[in-house]
């Protein structure tokens, strides 16, 4: 199965509206982190980012704020950026509206900002309608494909290290 790493141009086209990377020719990369926070495993991801002096912005689910408020609370205090990722990481093709609005907003509860990434990547434009007015919708250029145990660490860092330039935006999970 082919898979891609970038985001196709068509689709970048088609979702315009969407931020997919910030132009720059600093050499900057902005690292996200989608799913958490999570026990097993967010701990150890500020630990590396504090070993490096490097920030990230977390894109966690409402629910697992919920469950884990004290790992959220160090995501904050430890100087890196929160982002919506819905409640109960909701696909957007898959619900109607009003529950994914519901979702969101019900999450927005324990995030508290402005930036949102639709779950999967998923998102309609009568969703994106609804929610733009209120939230920079950030999505990425650069995904690592870390979620997918059939992909070795080497893997995911050559997928990161051959596509990523400056001002990229970079989706790993937590």
């Amino acid at each position: 199965m082919f898979r891609f790493v970038k985001p196709p141009y068509l689709l970048r086209n088609f979702y315009r509206q969407l931020i997919w990377n910030f132009p720059t020719e600093e050499k900057i990369l902005y690292i996200t982190f989608d799913d958490g926070p999570i026990s097993e495993v967010t701990p150890f991801v500020l630990e590396q980012l504090k070993k490096y002096n490097a920030k990230a912005t977390f894109f966690c689910i409402g629910e697992n704020i919920e469950k884990h408020p004290e790992i959220f609370k160090q995501i904050k205090e430890q100087g890196h950026t929160a982002g919506n990722h819905t409640y109960h990481h909701l696909n957007g093709w898959k619900v109607n509206d009003q529950l994914y609005f519901e979702s969101v907003e019900r999450a927005r509860a324990f995030v508290g900002t402005k930036f949102f990434r639709p779950p999967y990547g998923r998102i309609r434009k009568s969703q994106i309608a609804l929610l733009e007015a209120r939230f920079s919708i950030i999505m990425w250029d650069v995904l690592s494909y870390d979620f997918d145990k059939n992909v070795s660490p080497e893997k995911c860092f050559l997928n990161v290290k051959h596509n990523a330039k400056e001002g990229s935006i970079v989706l790993f999970h937590d």
